[in-house]
């Protein structure tokens, strides 16, 4: 590959851009080659033409930085839409532009077919043509990567909505004396929801079992999982299945199904009782939830913890019961809601600056499970002093 001898090196026109086109011109033909660089060299634009005499040439540049190739079909080392198809494989996104001959019309057809941006019939285009040309197919690539970029766009926010769909549902919950409402924001907005998840369910006995889980990690694969083990949940629950064997058979379910023997996940599951007089609760790794009534603001700890789902083989988890008051709020958090900073310094909230912050929520007002839930997750970040690292959930079952 060598440079030609005669660059254009025209003085910029006005409103020209402030760099040159960069153009690789394919061409083995010296005539046809220095007739291509005359021709753009007399329209005055600002132009950096660099001459290969052959594809295995002119696949050693630098394609990345080309904003045009100019291709001929019959090279020494390549005829025909083979040129074309192996500088495509060597460099999807750059434009090309195909020369043809004379009585040659119909194999530059197939080649815009084929992936060209459009071609040339060689002695029938002056310069302002092939100028005009040139900068069409850079436009017309840039046009279809926004389209391919709006494609992936559209087709991320579907599997945002599908996923959404899957890890935040509608609880089955027909008991008009319980409210209850759910609050999940991922870390720092990435677009993909991260594997936080929650459910709540009413079974046949009027028992309403409530569940919230953080699979390790984030993005897609994370996503995925929560979404299996929350459908798995919610499937025994309303099979009946008995609370002190249901976590063992989602740790069966969480093993088959995560993607790397690392990933674990923490869970709490609570219970509350037919007549609402008593509250179960079993802890895999997770934050143990927090009772709010009128005696104050109380975890129900589950010192020592049980260990997370996918951690320990045959590992058991032990139940907690607590009685209930006629009228309480529980609620039930991911890790992320305590982990976000309290200033500038490394300090985190905590179990003790969450309660601290639902007593502060209460008193300004915030009773209704929408607005404790809300005031949470905004304190947080308002302390953290922006969007907070992890995903965080934040899911709140009241009785009136």
């Amino acid at each position: 590959m060598s440079t030609p001898d005669t660059a254009n090196t025209a003085p910029l026109a006005a409103g020209a851009s402030s760099s040159p086109l960069r153009i690789i011109l394919v061409e083995d033909d010296d005539g046809d080659a220095l007739l291509v660089q005359e021709l753009l060299a007399i329209t005055g634009a600002w132009v950096d033409i660099v001459r290969a005499e052959t594809l295995a040439g002119a696949l050693g540049a630098v394609l990345e930085n080309v904003d045009c190739v100019l291709l001929d079909l019959d090279l020494p080392d390549a005829q025909g839409l083979t040129a074309l198809h192996r500088l495509k494989q060597a460099s999807p996104d750059v434009a090309v532009l195909v020369l043809t001959g004379l009585d040659d019309e119909l194999r530059g057809t197939e080649a815009v077919g084929a992936g060209a941006q459009d071609y040339l019939v060689k002695g029938q285009v002056d310069g302002s043509g092939l100028l005009r040309a040139v900068r069409y197919a850079v436009e017309r690539r840039r046009a279809d990567e926004a389209r391919q970029q709006l494609e992936v766009a559209r087709v991320q926010a579907d599997e945002n909505a599908r996923l959404e769909r899957g890890l935040l549902p509608a609880p089955l919950v027909t008991d008009p004396q319980l409210l209850l409402s759910a609050l999940y924001r991922p870390g720092r907005r990435r677009a993909l929801l991260g594997g936080d998840f929650y459910d709540a369910v009413q079974d046949s006995s009027g028992a309403v079992h409530a569940v919230i889980g953080d699979v390790s990690g984030h993005g897609p694969d994370e996503a995925a999982l929560g979404v299996c083990l929350r459908i798995a949940w919610r499937t025994l629950v309303l099979g009946g299945r008995d609370p002190a064997d249901l976590l063992e058979t989602l740790q069966v379910v969480h093993d088959y199904e995560r993607h790397s023997p690392w990933v674990f996940t923490t869970l709490c599951m609570a219970t509350v009782a037919p007549d609402r007089s008593k509250l179960s609760v079993r802890l895999a790794g997770h934050p143990a939830p927090l009772l709010v009534c009128e005696d104050g603001v109380r975890s129900l700890d589950g010192t020592p913890a049980d260990p997370p789902l996918g951690v320990v083989e045959d590992s058991t988890w032990r139940v907690r019961e607590h009685p209930l008051p006629e009228r309480w709020s529980l609620l039930l958090y991911t890790d992320g809601l305590i982990e976000g900073r309290t200033g500038v310094g490394p300090e985190r909230l905590g179990d003790e600056g969450l309660s601290a912050m639902v007593r502060g929520a209460l008193e300004t007002g915030a009773e209704d499970p929408a607005a404790l839930a809300a005031a949470l997750v905004e304190g947080a970040e308002e302390l953290n002093g922006g969007p907070l690292l992890d995903d965080v959930a934040a899911f709140v079952v009241q009785r009136r």
